[in-house]
């Protein structure tokens, strides 16, 4: 059985404000596997790296993404919130991301649903194909036509569905999808999911798990990987196992 793989989530993000270069860093240094991002398109069709739609929880700004340029949205002082000596730490772009960690295992997450980015899914591929990262590349959603729209521009892209609910075998909906993965919330993580993944070739990617006694039971349960904001933690489990 293959070690769980450690994906911070929004980098090392009880450590350094989530989606920025300094929390990515940060989970690098760790020995993070992978990391976990979000992306929206700026009001100029920018790809940035941020998780709400709104400005206010984690910039110094007011206000929806999609209403800034990308200028303005690096005006933006992403770090302050979260502790000082982050002060003037800035929204990053995916391609910054990308062109930083050319190695690394990315999970890319498109938001697209509370406000619907029409052609953020090509933008997301053409950005990856730029970098020659296909083989490193898993993209995520809660929006499954979005990531229906992925495997329609690039049949090879790995998909990975994020849901909630309690799915009735979910492999079989995944690979209705062509997905690589499915992405539940990790109470809904049960041996007769984790079971029916491994029969049906899905791989699962459990969010998100700060809790170092579930990080444990998941991770001796065999499931592919752990998203978490706590990677140091995770990282003493799956290594210590």
């Amino acid at each position: 059985m293959s070690r769980t793989l450690n994906i911070a989530h929004r980098g090392a993000s009880s450590l350094a404000p989530e989606n920025t270069m300094a929390a990515f860093k940060k989970a690098v240094d760790l020995g993070a596997d992978g990391l976990e991002l979000d992306v929206q398109f700026s009001k100029d069709g920018r790809l940035v790296v941020i998780h709400d739609e709104q400005l206010d929880r984690t910039t110094d700004g007011q206000g929806l993404v999609k209403d800034y340029t990308l200028a303005e949205l690096r005006e933006l002082d992403a770090g302050t919130w979260f502790s000082r000596k982050f002060t003037g730490e800035p929204i990053p772009t995916l391609e910054e991301v990308l062109a930083e960690f050319p190695g690394l295992h990315i999970n890319i997450e498109i938001k697209s649903g509370v406000i619907f980015y029409p052609g953020i899914e090509k933008a997301v591929l053409d950005t990856v194909q730029r970098y020659k990262l296909e083989e490193n590349i898993l993209i995520s959603s809660f929006n499954h036509y979005s990531l229906a729209e992925c495997k329609k521009i690039n049949p090879d892209v790995r998909i990975g569905i994020l849901y909630m609910a309690g799915l009735y075998k979910p492999w079989d909906y995944a690979k209705k999808l062509g997905c690589y993965s499915i992405h539940p919330l990790f109470y809904g993580v049960q041996p007769e999911i984790i079971m029916g993944c491994e029969q049906n070739g899905l791989a699962i990617y459990a969010w998100t798990v700060d809790d170092p006694k579930f990080m444990t039971a998941l991770a001796k349960g065999g499931i592919t990987a752990i998203i978490t904001n706590r990677c140091q933690d995770l990282k003493d489990i799956v290594e210590g196992d």
